[in-house]
């Protein structure tokens, strides 16, 4: 093949690489060919119309620049889109694989178009996620490999540029013009709204809410929740907040209104479809859609610190004592005291007893839970690891479905002072969470003294479960003014282990278990000895910290 020839071979497949990325990567899950005209136009908009010959470098910097435009998408990529509707190609794709990508987060969706649809390996995602200034990389990494893979398949397309000169975007005039005429054909498809989207009307969604006394006659779920706030017989706003769900998502069937009021002066409203929530503050593009778990009971965000509680919940005082006013059902601003802005956030009492719930950044806060060292028994026997336990290693492991502890569940309670405080610190040493958190526990699987001076510490794995499955859990050593963390832990059976250096400066390997079990490590440790649960072994050369693996198990004690 000539060179030239070869060249535009390889600029036309790197030219459908990119338009299948921005495909994918967009949010929502409306009518294919807007989707696919938007991600043409974001790639013909990078690459400046045509074929160009591409270099490595380039490519990147492309790749870069189609896919942050695709996570957040401007409003204005809607105006002028006939050329690239009129130039779709004949074969669209599958529509299920972009369904399952939806409730995604934009960062989550990268991830795992990057993993699962073009196959690049976990360092090559986490270097374009750095590169699109995401934080903390590894977890988005790990919570897109821990989603469930859609059965669909992405279809192969074929699409080619649109070539508008050096102007990408039509006149104003025109493309005013060439929208109408486009949104007119496409009314006829997606139930008389323009640019296929139809309004909660014509796909027969409609808004409804409980009755204000259901919760004190029906068990108490979500279905119960009433609709509070000062707009809620405002029909024109509760319809707009609708429809621009309805924009958004395909939804049928029966949405819940849970609030419409104002919130710090901003016009808010919180609706409900089975376990998503959408947070609408006034425009289309002011919309939140997330999964919001079944939990009856945790508070819901309504935005500038303040939540909406339960019906049945009646008071709220936070961890230093201040009782926070609530005013039909909804809080006065509180925010959470930590420095990163995780953990504690206040105490609930209600017919239900009171509880500690905790603000993890999405839009439920969530129960905070605390297990002792004696309220967790193996009651199986530990298999060994069957990989070494690096120093290096991430501190968090995904699993496909949730970890649960061998002892029972225990009911939510309001914790105490000093467990405030523990969760104070724990809080802000887990990860950004990638995804809706509906679940923290924390577990305290070993506490004691530790050698040559080091004092009182405990050893504690917390668990936080996601909404729609999966969950991270990390093992962290708490000392009075040093907090350690020390990898991936197993809630059923905990076990951890670290280098540690003490205060005479020397290096030790430290592992603990939870009851009933017994730690065991091989590597380059010297004289490990075990003693109530705490295993013990130096470092080769005392003022050096060894970089060997250790291999960490758990057996039966």
């Amino acid at each position: 093949m000539p060179e030239a020839a070869m060249a535009r071979t390889e600029a036309e497949a790197h030219y459908r690489d990119l338009v299948r990325l921005a495909y994918f990567v967009l949010p929502g899950n409306g009518k294919r060919f807007y989707r696919l005209a938007i991600a043409q136009r974001i790639v013909d908009g990078v690459l400046g119309g045509g074929f160009p010959g591409v270099r490595a470098r380039t490519a990147a910097k492309q790749r870069t620049k189609v896919l942050r435009m695709a996570m957040r998408p401007s409003w204005r990529l809607r105006i002028g889109l006939g050329p690239w509707l009129r130039a779709l190609p004949a074969k669209l794709p599958d529509p299920a694989l972009t369904k399952a990508l939806a409730g995604m987060d934009p960062a989550t969706r990268v991830a795992y178009v990057l993993r699962h649809i073009e196959g690049l390996p976990r360092y090559a995602v986490r270097d374009q996620l750095v590169a699109l200034r995401t934080r903390d990389v590894w977890p988005v990494i790990d919570a897109a490999d821990a989603t469930e893979r859609p059965a669909a398949r992405p279809e192969p397309f074929e699409p080619t540029p649109v070539r508008l000169g050096r102007r990408p975007v039509l006149p104003i005039a025109a493309a005013t013009l060439t929208t109408a005429l486009i949104g007119t054909l496409i009314a006829t498809e997606s139930g008389g709204s323009l640019l296929g989207t139809p309004s909660a009307e014509a796909r027969n969604l409609r808004l409804g809410s409980a009755a204000p006394g259901d919760w004190k006659r029906r068990p108490h779920t979500l279905d119960v929740w009433p609709a509070r706030g000062d707009l809620v017989n405002d029909k024109a706003f509760t319809a707009r907040a609708l429809n621009a769900w309805s924009r958004k998502a395909r939804l049928a069937g029966h949405a819940q209104l849970l609030y419409a009021g104002r919130v710090g002066g901003v016009p808010t409203a919180v609706l409900r479809h089975r376990d998503l929530l959408a947070r609408y503050t006034g425009t289309p593009e002011r919309l939140e859609v997330t999964a919001g778990g079944t939990d009856a009971s945790n508070p819901i965000a309504l935005g500038g610190g303040r939540y909406l509680l339960a019906p049945w919940d009646t008071g709220a005082v936070t961890p230093s004592g201040r009782k926070v006013t609530v005013t039909d059902g909804v809080t006065d601003a509180v925010t959470v005291r930590t420095r990163c802005r995780r953990g504690p956030l206040f105490d609930v009492s209600g017919l239900d007893g009171a509880r500690t719930v905790g603000e993890f950044g999405g839009m439920r806060p969530v129960v905070l839970t605390y297990r002792s060292p004696t309220s967790l028994t193996a009651t199986s026997p530990a298999k060994p690891s069957a990989s070494p336990v690096k120093p290096s290693a991430s501190p968090v492991k995904p699993s496909a479905s949730p970890v649960k502890p061998t002892a029972s569940p225990a009911k939510p309670v309001r914790l105490k002072a000093a467990t405030v405080r523990l969760w104070d610190r724990l809080s802000c040493l887990l990860p950004q969470a990638a995804r809706p958190v509906i679940e923290a526990v924390a577990w305290d699987f070993w506490s004691g003294s530790l050698p040559h001076g080091g004092g009182r510490a405990q050893w504690v794995c917390t668990r936080l479960a996601y909404a729609r499955g999966g969950d991270t859990a990390q093992a962290t050593l708490v000392r009075e003014k040093e907090s350690l963390t020390t990898g991936w832990c197993d809630g059923r059976r905990p076990v951890s282990g670290t280098w540690w250096k003490s205060p005479s400066d020397r290096w030790y390997y430290l592992a603990a278990a939870a009851r009933d079990l017994v730690p065991h490590a091989q590597g380059s440790l010297v004289k490990p000895k075990v003693t109530k649960r705490l295993l013990v072994g130096s470092a080769p050369e005392a003022k050096q910290r060894p970089q060997t693996p250790v291999t960490l198990t758990a057996r039966p004690g």
